[in-house]
Parts: structure tokens; sequence; C-alpha cells
């Protein structure tokens, strides 16, 4: 699987720069952090969340972790994450686990955590467990224009070799 066409379409139609990288195939964005030597703060991951019958993308480093609670109260009500077999339905462009962090092609919002707003440059996945993007922080903002609040925690470190045996085990 390559890239959809519909994002790179997307991102060339708004002019945006941005770098195609291509690496092993990584389940977690913090295994890609780990593949492409890049601190987990500086990788980009995008969890699909349901709040009533809206569909939101959150955005954050792949060390953090969606605190659900912050985010309830920033976008008014519950939030729940959704589950791998809608995600396949919400987004039949992408493989499983690999949400580009661009909802304004399906239709839906997207937070972004301040702690990759201030980054001066973002790197996530684009649709296959195989191919990331990297692009400056101003042209993603420009692009998607997100919602920029902190609902972020961070998570424990991980060693490298931590995160290549989880990869290795199937965990996530």
């Amino acid at each position: 699987m390559t890239i959809p066409a519909k994002l790179t379409a997307h991102l060339d139609q708004a002019h945006a720069t941005y770098i195609p990288v291509h690496h092993a195939p990584a389940r977690s964005a913090q295994y890609a952090a780990s593949l492409l030597h890049i601190s987990g703060k500086g990788v980009a991951k995008t969890v699909a969340l349901r709040t009533g019958k809206q569909i939101l993308l959150a955005v954050l480093p792949a060390s953090y972790h969606v605190n659900l609670e912050r985010l309830a109260r920033l976008v008014g009500q519950p939030v729940k994450l959704i589950d791998e077999q809608e995600c396949c339905r919400l987004f039949p462009d992408c493989q499983p686990g690999a949400i580009p962090p661009f909802g304004e092609l399906y239709g839906f919002s997207v937070y972004l955590d301040t702690v990759l707003a201030q980054a001066p440059e973002i790197t996530f996945g684009a649709g296959t467990l195989s191919d990331a993007i990297r692009m400056g922080n101003t042209d993603f903002v420009y692009v998607v224009k997100p919602h920029i609040c902190s609902f972020a925690d961070e998570g424990e470190i991980v060693s490298h070799d931590q995160i290549f045996a989880e990869e290795e085990g199937g965990g996530k």
C-alpha cells in the first residue's frame, strides 16, 4: 500500500512543503519514531475519538497519551476511543493503525496538542504502516487548521529496546 493519493493531492494543492519518508512497517507511532531515530516527542500519532455522533482526531506526540477527561472538558462532552473496526470503515484508504492527521479530508475536526504545536516540524503516519510525512509545523497548521490545546499527558520513558520488543511481540 502507498500513501493515499488524496493525501498527497491535498498537500500539493495547499502548496505545502513536505518530505515523504519510508520505513519498516510499524504498528505504533512510538515504534516508527525509533525506526526514524526521532524522539517520541517529534513524531505525531493520530487517535480517532467519538464525541456523541461526531468524530474527532487527536494529534499528539507518540510518547504521550490522550487525557480523555481533559479533552472532554475542552470539547464540551464525553469522548471515547473508536475501535479498529470502525476506524477501518472511517478511513478505508488507510491501513489499520495508520490514520493520517488530516481530519479535513474525512470531514472530522482535529485537535493538536500544544506540545506538537510548539515544535518546528512534525512527522506523522501517512496512511500506511511504513510511510510517514515530515513537514514544517507552520505548513501543517495552515493546511489542517486544528484546534490547538493541551489534552495530552506525557507517557513513561521507554527505551528503544523495549519498543522493539513490544513491536516484535505484536504490542502497541
